[in-house]
């Protein structure tokens, strides 16, 4: 299992990243990746912290951590320059909070994310079939989610992204100890959502991909 969308107590998950980490290696996670929200109050404090604490804690345990952020509730002119300035500071992986139909997201967010080159866009609600089809040309990954509520389009977004041959990727967004998941049941998450295990075993080729254009 590769987890690409988490959070700490540094956003508003309840867990240390450390913590955070060492339960994903315990239920057997190969790379987990720490995506706290951010918008341009926290960004600064938020990213050169998880780098920091990424970098300590890889050396010691067999799974990769990875810096990253989810870019969130922000304006939609923001989107673009935070994603480079989320760079800059060291994210290796920038998701942008999509349009879920659980949260008051701004109209326009899921074009805007995709246009502006993020690594995946989470949880993107009632997603059109054009962004979908950016989304492949922009090489832009869409996100499964596990996450409750924001899971209710799962179907939706696997069914268009089959369509048009768009990448998936099967993420937690974990916020509580609970919240993380095995490969097993990260598979019965795809399967509800209409896909197969064809379908799944290539979302976590798709994961490895994203880690591997970080090297």
């Amino acid at each position: 299992m590769i987890d690409l969308h988490t959070h700490s107590l540094f956003s508003d998950g309840e867990l240390l990243p450390s913590e955070l980490v060492r339960r994903a290696l315990v239920i057997g996670c190969q790379a987990v990746a720490i995506t706290d929200h951010a918008d341009s109050s926290n960004l600064d404090w938020v990213i050169p912290r998880v780098v920091q604490v990424c970098r300590d804690l890889n050396p010691h345990w067999q799974v990769r951590a990875i810096p990253g952020v989810e870019l969130t509730h922000i304006p939609l002119d923001l989107i673009s320059p935070l994603t480079v300035r989320a760079r800059s500071l060291g994210a290796q992986i920038v998701l942008v909070h999509g349009e879920t139909v659980v949260e008051p997201v701004p109209p326009g967010t899921n074009q805007r994310a995709i246009a502006a080159g993020v690594d995946i866009l989470a949880h993107p609600g009632l997603i059109t079939e054009e962004e979908v089809v950016l989304a492949r040309e922009k090489g832009v990954f869409l996100e499964i989610t596990a996450r409750k509520g924001h899971s209710l389009t799962n179907g939706h977004v696997a069914r268009l992204a089959k369509k048009v041959g768009t990448s998936l990727v099967l993420n937690t967004d974990t916020h509580a100890p609970d919240d993380l998941i095995s490969q097993d049941y990260a598979l019965k998450i795809a399967l509800g959502a209409g896909l197969t295990n064809e379908d799944f075993e290539r979302m976590q080729e798709n994961a490895w991909k994203i880690l591997d254009r970080m090297s």
